[in-house]
This record gives C-alpha cells, structure tokens and sequence, in this order.
C-alpha cells in the first residue's frame, strides 16, 4: 500500500522506466508492438480504468483552485493527460451513470431518477462492459452502481463478471460494513474506499496479461459523512465546518485510494497500456467552493453539472486543455474509437467521439452541438421541467417558475438574464428541447416499474423503497430513497405493494423484514399474488433502536437499523406481471408493524 502521497510518483517513475527497458528488448527480439505485429497475433487492446466519484463538484479539487483541498493524485491524471474545460453530466447520480456506461441520454434507458425503481437501467441497453465483454475484455465494478439491484438489472448482468458494492443509491455505514459481492452479502473490514481499492487492485493485478476494464465507482463524497480522525481533523484545523471537514477529508481519503491505483498500474508495467478515466457524477452536494458557478447538485444550471473529466494515456494523449462542451454521453463512443473497436448494430448513440480532439487529429468543427440536461424527483408521472439546454455560448434554463437564457461566454456565472434580448434563439432553443424530450421520453414509463424475480438467485429482498402504498403508510424518513422502511401502517385497509414481474412461474418460501415493539403484537398479516394468498400472526416483538453511526454532520437520509424476518407461508409468482400485496385483516394495536421488505427464498423441487 502506498500511504505516502508524494511517493507515488517517482515509484510510477521508476516503473515506467524498467518498463521501457523490458518492451524495448521484447521489441528487438520479436518485433512486437502495438500498432504493428504479426498477422497471427494481433496487438493486445489496452486496458480501461474508469474512476468515478460520487457529488464531488468541479471545485473540490487542487487543480480547480480549491484552496483547502490537497488532490495531488487526481491533479496528476488531469496534468498528464487531457482535461475537459466544459464537461457536463446529470444533475443526479443514477442518471450520469447510465449516460457514462451507455453513451445515451439517461431518459432513453429508462433512468428517471435515484430511487424507488426509477433508478433503474433497462435490461436491453448495452453497457460500456458488455460491448467490451464481447472482445475478450475482463470486466469488473468495485463501488456504487445505482442503475438496478436486481437480475438481470445488477451488474452482474449488465456485463460485470465481478462486483464488489452496492447497488442502490446510498450506503449507511462507512466502517466495517457489509457489501454486495457477486450476489451474496460479503463482510469487509475498514473504511468502504479503502476496501473498494483494495477489490479493484486485487482485479488488475489478477488481470495483469489480459485486457481489463475496471470500473471504480466510489461512494464518496456522497453523505452520510463518516470519515476517520485523519482525513478529518486537518480541515477542521483549517477552520472549516463539520460537514466541509468530512467532505474534503473524503475526498482526500479518496485521492489517496486513486493514487493506490495508479501506482499500481506503474508497479505492473501496465500504466502506459491503460486508459485512464477519471470524472464525477453530479454537483457538489452542498454549498462549498464551485468556482463561483450557479447551482449544486440537483441543479440544471452550470454548477449543478459541470465536473472534471480527465484522460490519460502515456505516449498516446498528450497533455493538453480541450475547450469544446463535451458530455457523459460521449464516454462510450469515444472509448470505442480508442480502443479500435466496431460499434454494436444495435447502438444509438446520443454522444460523439471525442478520439480525434483526444490524438491530436485534426478535428471536425461541431459549433451547432448542445447538451441536453433533464431532472426529475421521485413521482410517477414524468414532468419536462426543470431543463436546461447548454450550447457553445448560451445556457437556457426553464424551471417551474421562470425561463432564463445566458450568455456563457460573457457571463459564465449565470448572473444576469437575457432572454428578452433573444427571443428568437429562446424560442428555437425551446422547440428543440420539446422535440428532444419528446423523443428520448417515449419508451420510459415512470408509472410502471415492475421488479424482475426469479432471475438466477435463489434468495431476493424487495426493498420497502421499490414499494407503493395506500392509507397512513409513509417513508419513515420521508423520501423514499434506499435504506429507508415504511411506517404508520394503521388499518385494515391500508395497503402496501410491489409490482414484479417474472419469466417463470415459481415457489417461494416468503418472509417480512419488520420491527415491532411488544405492545403492538397480534395482528394478521397476509401476503397475495394473483394465485396465492397466505397469512400469519405477528407474535414475536422485535424493536431495536438504530445502530449507532460515526456521522460528523446530521444525515438526511434513514439511519441503519437491525430488521427480524417473519415467516409467512409459500406463495406462487409468475408469470408475467403482477402485484405482491401486504395487507393486515386484523390490527390488534394502534399499528401493525414497520417494514423493511420482503424475502423472497426460491423453492428448488
């Protein structure tokens, strides 16, 4: 492990240059390089590490002008190879993802959103991973997908043979805490980055004499905000706030982990036949140091999507700041032109190549390309607003409350609207948006999110946030977002769902995750499908408090909390589409229970 920092660069040094050494031999005895090699042995590919950050904003880096921040590992990917001056993603982080890993606009793969279903990525889109599968490409996701949890949806089926993380949008625990690897709970020890980078250096180096893509999806610096003495009590000295301290203490913790990576690649030999990738998923998510731009994450304005995007790869890009706006759509299509690969038939991309800017090659002028950018919250119905469409020179912005156009050229702060000056570009910026939103929306229906079962695992949880509900019930916490429960279920005529789906029709051995203090127990529970309806008494109370967490600031999110399972009885499902409904008969106190979700155990014959 390399714990010092400003180690890392001369050991990356003295690795490149016994590397030269070696390939300079294996050239004058074989003749072998990349680009020219004998017909009966095609040049190996090279390999793709892509690094992306979770609400970490364009300012929260050294490079940028952040005058707290130390990134010197990140600083030195965007010093040694091409930094994007104009980069934009979603405002949210589910969306950006399914951009980055598809080359398509997040609308189009059915991502609305972060939670409740709305987060997750059709099955049908082909990923970054899957394309690079087909050519012999090793294929591994260390951190937080956030695009489905279930099969065929995770990443195990989107084209990841190995996965260590989580899928849903946050995580509760920093410390010690248990992840997803491959399907089955896994128990780690230390802090989540740190663990994260230990599974994907553990991948590289297994991967070392094949091409590998490796995805490092980190968690941070997205709250809760947990982060150990060391990372935090530094900016702390610094006099910064609690919440300032954690985030840039992870954030640093962070550059660190990078920083391992890289001089992982330079201990292999391997640093100069990897593509390295780094960028972030949204805005900060927080008031902080953005370089003075409008908005955070969330936002359709500048701040709320602009974020660093930087590319390396020695001897083939050369260090340079390329000036033309340029999205997460773009990731996809370019890495296809790098890596010499043919596109799939299927593929529509929204995005373009950006290989020939990349190279040096002389580029085509693309002055009329703009961005789109799309937000939605957690609803049902899919709303057009809040917009935002980014040319070379003008952002146009239309909210719920007002339409705004900016010059960015000569206002690059957003302070001043000049809509009434250019009616003419505001209105053709307008039917352009109309017809795009129209376009990218037709195929996703936020209404109808039905959950797939059955598909190659023998155990699924449906989680309370995938689920609708009639009456008192609400979100514990009150959004819905991962890792929250459902509570005040009062009455009989309350209700609580799932809609799923299935391929087969199957048996499963069916459980509620539930708490339930001692004076609430008796009531009747019942589980139906569309064929099977089966009841139990809630006898056993069940009511601990939430675990204590090592938050430095309030979170907004639920706290962890321990859940008991109740048996309720075997229950038929499939196929095709239908409801799982919770409901109680009989309440016999002034509430039935809160739920966490419900197990479902596959019956094998």
């Amino acid at each position: 492990m390399l714990s010092d920092n400003k180690s890392i660069r001369p050991i990356r040094l003295f690795f490149r240059q016994k590397t030269v050494g070696l390939l300079c031999l294996c050239v004058v005895a074989t003749g072998l390089w990349y680009g020219f090699t004998p017909a009966h042995k095609p040049a190996r590919r090279p390999n793709v590490l892509f690094i992306l950050t979770d609400d970490q904003g364009y300012g929260d880096l050294q490079l940028h002008g952040n005058r707290y921040l130390e990134t010197p590992n990140i600083d030195l990917i965007g010093r040694e190879g091409a930094r994007f001056n104009r980069f934009y993603v979603s405002p949210l982080c589910a969306p950006s993802r399914a951009s980055f890993l598809t080359g398509r606009y997040h609308l189009r793969t059915g991502v609305v959103s972060v939670s409740n279903g709305l987060e997750v990525m059709k099955a049908s889109e082909v990923t970054l991973a899957e394309l690079l599968q087909r050519y012999g490409y090793r294929t591994g996701c260390f951190g937080k997908w956030h695009n489905g949890e279930h099969l065929p949806n995770h990443p195990n089926g989107q084209g990841f043979e190995e996965f260590v993380g989580f899928c849903a949008g946050h995580w509760s625990n920093y410390f010690d805490t248990e992840l997803d690897h491959n399907g089955k709970p896994l128990k780690t020890k230390g802090y989540i980055s740190d663990v994260l980078t230990d599974r994907a250096i553990e991948f590289i180096r297994k991967n070392r004499d094949q091409p590998f893509f490796c995805y490092v999806p980190f968690n941070t610096p997205h709250s809760p905000h947990q982060v150990a003495d060391r990372y935090f009590n530094p900016y702390k000295a610094k006099g910064l706030s609690d919440e300032l301290a954690s985030v840039y203490g992870m954030v640093q913790n962070m550059d660190e982990n990078i920083g391992r990576l890289l001089g992982t690649l330079a201990e292999l030999g391997i640093d100069e036949e990897t593509i390295v990738v780094f960028s972030t998923d949204n805005g900060p998510n927080g008031n902080r140091f953005n370089a003075g731009m409008k908005g955070i994450k969330g936002s359709v304005d500048e701040g709320g999507v602009r974020v660093p995007f930087f590319v390396r790869w020695p001897g083939k890009i050369r260090p340079q700041l390329i000036r033309p706006i340029a999205a997460h759509i773009d990731l996809v299509p370019t890495l296809t032109d790098l890596l010499a690969l043919p596109a799939p038939k299927t593929a529509h991309y929204d995005g373009i190549s950006l290989a020939d800017q990349l190279l040096g090659r002389p580029v085509k002028t693309a002055a009329n390309r703009v961005i789109f950018t799309h937000v939605a919250q957690l609803a049902r119905e899919l709303s057009a607003v809040p917009a935002a469409i980014r040319s070379e020179r003008f952002r146009w912005v239309k909210t719920a409350r007002e339409t705004a156009l900016y010059d960015m050229q000569a206002d690059s702060l957003q302070t001043t609207n000049i809509a009434h000056r250019y009616p003419d570009t505001l209105r053709a910026f307008e039917e352009l948006y109309t017809r795009w939103f129209s376009t990218v929306s037709a195929a996703t229906n936020p209404g109808s999110r039905p959950t797939p079962i059955g598909e190659g695992r023998r155990q699924q949880v449906l989680p309370a946030h995938e689920a609708q509900f009639t009456g008192q019930v609400r979100f514990n916490e009150g959004h819905g977002w991962a890792h929250d429960w459902l509570t005040n279920w009062q009455t009989p005529t309350d209700s609580i769902w799932w809609e799923v789906t299935s391929r087969h029709t199957k048996r499963y051995a069916v459980g509620i995750q539930y708490t339930c203090p001692p004076d609430q127990t008796g009531s009747v529970v019942r589980i139906s499908t569309t064929t099977s309806t089966r009841q139990a008494t809630l006898a056993k109370a069940y009511d601990p408090p939430t675990m204590p967490s090592p938050d430095r600031v309030p979170r907004k999110e639920a706290y962890e909390k321990p859940w008991a399972v109740m048996p309720v009885g075997i229950i038929t499902i499939g196929p095709g589409e239908q409801r799982l409904m919770l409901t109680a008969p009989k309440v016999a106190g002034k509430r039935v229970a809160d739920v966490k979700g419900i197990v479902l155990s596959e019956i094998v014959p």
